[in-house]
C-alpha cells in the first residue's frame, strides 16, 4: 500500500516517527508521498522523505498564503529545477484553494502560478479544494496539464467527480468514507470505476469517524481499501492491486 498523501513530517510526529514507519511496513504499507505546505517546511519535508526513503511534492497550501507571491513563486521554482532529478521528488503540491480561509483572491493567484509551473515542468499536481469546486475547474480547464493529478481529501458526488475524471484528475478517498454520513462519497465510490481513485490519509489530520486516537497516521489505510472493496463489491486483493498501479501510473513511481 502506498499513503499518497501524508504529512509525515510535521511536528505530530516528531516524538515517533521512526517507529511509525517501522510499523507501517510490517503491515505492508511500504511508501508514502508527502505533500509540501508551505517554503519554511521544504527543508524538513525533504530530509524526512531521504532519510525514510519515501516520496515528496513540493508546492505551497493556500492555508499559507505568502505575503510576496511572485517571492515564493519563485523559490518554488528554483526547489523544483533543484530537485528535478530525484527519483523521490514526484509533484507540485499541495496546492488548491479553500473558500474556508482567508484572501481567496491571493490564493487564486498563488494557485494560478502552480498550476502554471506544473506545466511547464511535466508534474502531476495534488489539489487541496474545499468549497471552491467552480472556480478550480475553471482554473484547471484554463490550465490544461497532460499529467493531471489528483484532487485530494475528495467530498463529492459523482456528478462532481465526473467533471474532475474529465479534465484528467484522479479523486485521493481517505478517512471521511468511513463516516456512515458521507452519502455522496459513498454513492461516488460505488458508482465511479476504480482506476479513477487513490488511497490517502492526509495525516495527521482527518482521522477517520471512530478511530480511538485523534492522530491520524497511515496505519488506517487497510480500513479504507476494505471499504472501497465492500462499495464495490469487489476482493480488497482486486480493489488493492489497481489502487497501487494507479498511484504508480499518476505519480511514474
Amino acid at each position: 500500500m502506498i499513503d499518497t498523501h501524508a504529512h509525515l513530517d510535521l511536528e505530530d510526529f516528531d516524538h515517533d516517527r521512526e517507529t511509525l514507519f517501522t510499523t507501517m511496513r510490517a503491515h505492508g504499507i511500504t511508501n508514502a508521498i508527502i505533500p509540501g505546505i508551505s517554503e519554511t517546511q521544504w527543508c524538513k519535508q525533504i530530509a524526512i522523505a531521504a532519510e525514510f526513503n519515501c516520496y515528496y511534492a513540493l508546492g505551497i497550501h493556500p492555508w499559507y498564503v505568502p505575503n510576496n507571491i511572485d517571492d515564493s513563486l519563485t523559490l518554488l521554482e528554483r526547489k523544483i529545477i533543484e530537485h528535478k532529478d530525484n527519483a523521490r521528488f514526484v509533484a507540485l503540491g499541495e496546492c488548491g484553494l479553500d473558500k474556508l480561509k482567508p484572501h481567496f483572491p491571493m490564493q487564486l493567484e498563488l494557485l494560478s502560478g502552480q498550476l502554471t509551473m506544473s506545466v511547464r515542468f511535466h508534474l502531476p499536481v495534488i489539489l487541496h479544494a474545499v468549497k471552491c469546486h467552480q472556480q478550480l475547474i475553471e482554473l484547471l480547464i484554463r490550465n490544461p496539464n497532460p499529467r493531471g493529478g489528483v484532487i485530494h481529501g475528495f467530498y463529492g458526488g459523482p456528478e462532481l467527480a465526473k467533471r474532475y475524471i474529465d479534465l484528467g484528475y484522479k479523486l485521493g478517498i481517505g478517512g471521511l468514507l468511513m463516516n456512515p454520513n458521507a452519502k455522496k462519497l459513498r454513492k461516488t465510490i460505488t458508482e465511479i470505476d476504480i482506476k479513477h481513485f487513490l488511497i490517502e490519509t492526509d495525516s495527521p489530520s482527518m482521522t477517520p469517524y471512530n478511530a480511538l486516537e485523534k492522530r491520524n497516521t497511515p496505519l488506517h489505510l487497510p480500513k479504507f481499501v476494505s471499504e472501497i472493496a465492500y462499495l464495490q463489491k469487489k476482493t480488497t486483493v482486486s480493489i488493492l492491486e489497481r489502487l497501487n498501479k494507479n498511484a504508480s501510473q499518476l505519480f511514474e513511481l
